[in-house]
């Protein structure tokens, strides 16, 4: 066993979030970490990590271990270059490189400086540091960051950064590695290069994801709920199976306790109404006793806080009526998606785009490229990260525009930042064609919230994102679209930019469902939420009744929404 974990107790003023968190990680082994948002995942991992101490309980690693961590901030360190920060956070590289390049100066003929440099140059060849630097630069060429080793922390963008982090883990030959959701900005391509560094490594990985691609090569799940934490053996398939048998068991004991409870309530009343009435003392007393004893018994029950059960749909169709029945009541709740159903589907082409070629300035970023897409179709735009998939889409909402002459882009129903580095350039087409529908709604979801609505507070943001695009929004309205989309009311108070990530993707949707659009355009939907939601999004475009045209490096998702898969540059 290389780290052993218990929490007691973890709070943020009254906020109880932890009160028995307590597993173990083996060497060598592969654990996932899931929970729904906001349950604790990334507060633990700077429990972890030592950032954060004010908890009760133990956390204890192996004696001699090492553990390395992906960092969330960067402050400090904006100067230095990217392939410093790496070999930094190399666990030994800057000690013995310290030692070779400082001891030759000073040792002389001491014999114990001597001993240290030769075991340091020894060391350094075991680890394999002579060629580290080559190593980390064809890591980051295959994480499409081929040239950033000079570039400065502080010139990337989040999502580079968080390659650079997943970088510095596969080098660190650490004991155990700390990962916080490392695919979310991976195309296909490089989160298959993590997934197999992962399952080959021979340290042990602990990491947050609901990424299910990296979930089925686990070899364990811990999950975080009701402040405690739940360890499933196997990987995310052997997951659902197991949760589903131990959510219909903890369900009919939730039942049974909910039947005492109604028991203990009637019994108090009657143990009361038997008092008043008797007149001989002992009797009283007997009675007294015996309501004391049910009301002390109701108390302690009705202090249990209702557990949450989730089981996945394909294991809900297979429980027989009596657990689906007990499902339906006690189920956890989800988001909901206000999405028409497929029985309105009109075939209306959509989308047409013929033998497209795109780009920047002189730069072709792919040609040759065909969509046909109707009303209740999906097409899938696949390519790695760069090819353009972002630009096509930038390209096929400006021909839109063109239509709508007079309006905001806020207003047209698109963040004003779609296209990522490339968002102050307009996409040239160099060859073919592309159109949208000049009179459908269309609903976005992108990765990055508009910069006009990150500090203002989420209750407003839902409100100015409806009068931007001249939808109608009352008080009313915005509570209801919080409660659906599982915000509590003090978090109407909170700017979005303080919000969690799964928070935010949550007002994404909100965005992108708001004029009840005709076509949905989603860039990697499933990052940043948990799987409960992340199935709720795919079984409303099971049953949506207009187009989808979506990128996601998530083969779950894919395999459920389907259609036509269009390849943007080069596979």
């Amino acid at each position: 066993m290389i780290a052993d974990i218990h929490v007691t107790e973890k709070s943020f003023g009254p906020k109880v979030l932890m009160t028995d968190v307590k597993f173990s990680v083996d060497d060598g082994e592969k654990v996932g970490l899931i929970g729904r948002n906001g349950v604790g995942k990334s507060t633990l991992f700077g429990m972890l990590t030592g950032v954060d101490d004010d908890y009760s309980g133990s956390i204890i690693f192996r004696r001699g271990s090492v553990v390395v961590a992906t960092a969330q901030e960067h402050h400090g360190v904006g100067d230095i270059t990217v392939l410093e920060y790496i070999l930094r956070g190399l666990p030994e590289y800057m000690r013995l490189r310290h030692i070779l390049h400082t001891y030759p100066q000073t040792m002389g003929d001491d014999m114990q400086k001597i001993e240290k440099y030769t075991q340091a140059l020894d060391r350094f060849g075991e680890k394999g540091f002579y060629q580290i630097e080559e190593l980390v630069a064809e890591e980051l060429k295959n994480f499409q960051m081929e040239g950033y080793g000079e570039r400065k922390i502080s010139s990337l963008s989040g999502g580079q950064k968080r390659l650079v982090e997943v970088v510095k883990i596969m080098h660190a030959d650490a004991d155990l590695a700390l990962i916080d959701e490392p695919t979310n900005h991976m195309d296909y391509i490089a989160k298959k290069q993590f997934i197999d560094w992962m399952k080959s490594s021979s340290q042990a990985v602990l990491v947050i994801t609901h990424d299910r691609d990296v979930l089925r090569e686990v070899d364990r799940i811990v999950e975080m709920k009701d402040g405690g934490c739940v360890s499933y053996s196997g990987n995310y398939d052997d997951y659902l199976r197991q949760n589903a048998s131990a959510t219909g068991n903890a369900m009919q004991d939730f039942e049974q306790i909910e039947r005492r409870i109604a028991n203990l309530r009637d019994k108090v009343l009657q143990f009361r109404r038997m008092k008043e009435k008797a007149r001989d003392p002992d009797t009283i007393k007997q009675f007294k006793r015996r309501e004391l004893q049910a009301a002390s018994e109701l108390e302690k029950l009705e202090a249990i806080d209702k557990p949450t059960f989730w089981i996945d749909r394909d294991n809900v169709s297979q429980l027989n009526y009596k657990v689906a029945d007990r499902y339906q009541k006690f189920k956890a709740k989800n988001i909901r998606l206000g999405m028409k159903d497929g029985a309105m589907r009109s075939q209306r082409k959509l989308v047409e785009v013929r033998d497209l070629a795109l780009g920047y300035g002189e730069r072709i970023l792919f040609e040759g490229v065909n969509i046909d897409l109707r009303e209740g179709e999906a097409v899938e735009l696949r390519g790695r990260n760069g090819a353009g998939k972002s630009t096509l889409i930038r390209a096929l909402l400006e021909s839109l525009s063109s239509n709508r002459l007079g309006q905001s882009e806020e207003q047209r129903g698109y963040p004003s930042d779609l296209g990522g580095r490339h968002s102050l350039m307009r996409p040239i087409i160099y060859n073919g064609s592309l159109a949208l529908d000049p009179h459908v709604r269309v609903g976005v979801y992108e990765q990055e919230i508009a910069p006009t609505y990150l500090e203002v507070p989420l209750a407003r943001a839902i409100e100015q994102m409806y009068l931007d695009r001249d939808l109608p929004i009352n008080e009313t309205k915005i509570r209801q679209l919080m409660s659906d989309y599982l915000f509590i009311e003090n978090d109407g108070a909170i700017p979005l930019a303080s919000l969690s990530g799964g928070q935010k993707a949550r007002f994404q949707i909100i965005s992108m469902l708001a004029n009840d659009p005709q076509l949905l355009i989603l860039d990697e939907p499933t990052n940043h939420l948990d799987l409960p939601s992340i199935e709720e999004i795919e079984a409303a475009l099971e049953r949506y009744s207009g187009a989808v045209l979506y990128v996601s490096h998530d083969d779950y998702f894919r395999h459920k929404i389907g259609g036509d898969v269009v390849q943007i540059g080069e596979s």
